[in-house]
């Protein structure tokens, strides 16, 4: 009677792209795979992106709990207080999905699977879970309860901390003192904003300044402008950013921000700042194709099929050098570093196995990652290495994730008020004018 109250989560091929551990996620209820997503597994495990790699860990990792089972027999998972798995594949139900929806999909044959369970199981709840919005309203029409992938997901993006503070009517005396000193006791802030590597704009009428809270020392810290490789900040925002990414003690830093408020550039021109204190600057991205295509429909080999997702990368590069003359030693200096691979820029695949350690690394459009692509960057950081995530949650490239779900916002939940990590939220686009226009109007 006790399995009878339990309820039986289907999970999808994009669930188990999203998290190849999804399975251990619902608590002692039972999980079933059809085989249909077994299927896709299997198109999908060679290659080197992201997907690829999943599809191979969850293959092994089904195999290597159901070594003494037969996989249509309920398997036990992994440690206390967890359910059971098998793999379904039937497709008798009182509704056939592919005749409905007209045509033999992978995801009508899922919902297939999925109706036959729920006719098998008439005491118990069957529930398909996926990330596939047009998939749920299909079971959902079936009257088969579906839902989406919850864990990791931030339940209101609203409240995602912005890294900054507005403190008005600050005591007019505080200001002066902190002009004169630098410093000022923490307590004269607010108590939410005493919290780690948070930043300030005190304001008392035409006066302002602008602070950093050191939490360790309890005190605020006054913040003055400072370019780096000639890269001027051109707002409060860009400075406590270049700030953060300066301050050696801090190892990890998220920018978030609209296209053109300067996220990249900072990073970049930060990170160049401080080469001498690593062993490489090294920036990368996911590739998200155009489309949803995959790369091979471009023409070329492997470098020149991807060379146009890096190239706002580079873009970034060159806008850096064109602060130089063509004859300044660092502008000379900046094409060496390329030469000999002090700066590197590659597609974020490409750093599977590598060691992080004592480098800087950017991590680009960190929007268009799962949060357990997140961590496992950041698990994989080694000594003397800090890690720069930027990118914009509302700009997802990436099927099957959104503002809620993807790992730059996970990230920024869940590490808030950490001594190692400070984020910042960049508001005003600084691209051009008519780049602001556009992001106002259109």
């Amino acid at each position: 009677m006790e399995n009878k109250k339990k309820k039986i989560f289907v999970l999808d091929t994009s669930v188990i792209i999203y998290d190849h551990l999804a399975i251990n996620e619902f608590q002692d209820n039972d999980v079933a795979i059809p085989l249909t997503v077994l299927e896709e597994l299997d198109n999908f495990k060679k290659g080197s992106d992201t997907k690829n790699f999943v599809a191979r860990e969850f293959i092994r990792y089904i195999d290597r709990l159901s070594k003494d089972y037969m996989l249509q027999d309920w398997i036990p998972l992994e440690g206390r207080s967890r359910g059971r798995f098998k793999v379904i594949y039937g497709t008798k139900s009182p509704l056939d999905a592919e005749k409905l929806f007209d045509g033999p999909k992978a995801d009508h044959k899922i919902l297939n699977a999925a109706l036959a369970l729920q006719a098998q199981e008439k005491n118990r709840k069957v529930i398909l879970v996926t990330k596939d919005i047009a998939l749920r309203l299909k079971a959902k029409s079936l009257n088969l309860p579906a839902e989406d992938y919850e864990t990791g997901k931030i339940k209101d993006v609203g409240s995602l901390p912005s890294g900054k503070s507005m403190i008005q009517d600050f005591p007019d005396d505080a200001i002066d003192e902190f002009y004169r000193v630098g410093r000022l006791p923490a307590d004269l802030i607010p108590a939410e904003s005493r919290i780690f590597n948070h930043y300030l704009i005190l304001r008392n009428g035409k006066k302002s300044a602008l602070a950093f809270h050191n939490a360790s020392e309890h005190v605020l810290e006054k913040i003055n402008k400072r370019s780096v490789s000639r890269i001027e900040p051109r707002n409060a925002e860009q400075i406590f950013a270049i700030h953060a990414l300066l301050r050696p003690e801090i190892r990890l830093v998220s920018l978030q921000g609209v296209a053109g408020t300067g996220k990249t550039l900072v990073a970049l021109a930060s990170a160049l700042e401080q080469r001498h204190d690593f062993k490489q600057v090294f920036l990368a991205r996911p590739i998200v194709p155009l489309g949803n295509r995959d790369i091979g429909y471009l023409p070329g080999d492997v470098k020149s099929k991807l060379n146009p997702y890096m190239e706002p990368l580079w873009d970034n590069l060159k806008f850096i050098k064109s602060q130089y003359g063509e004859e300044d030693k660092e502008y000379k200096k900046l094409d060496e570093l390329v030469q000999t691979g002090k700066i590197e820029i590659a597609p974020l695949a490409y750093i599977r196995g590598r060691s992080l350690s004592n480098l800087i690394f950017i991590i680009d459009e960190a929007q268009n990652l799962t949060p357990h692509e997140v961590k496992t960057i950041i698990t994989r950081a080694g000594e003397n290495t800090k890690l720069i995530f930027t990118g914009d949650i509302r700009q997802i490239d990436t099927p099957y994730l959104d503002a809620q779900s993807n790992g730059l916002s996970y990230l920024i939940d869940r590490l808030r008020n950490q001594k190692l990590f400070a984020h910042i939220t960049l508001e005003k686009g600084e691209r051009s004018e008519l780049a602001n226009l556009a992001s106002e109007l259109l």
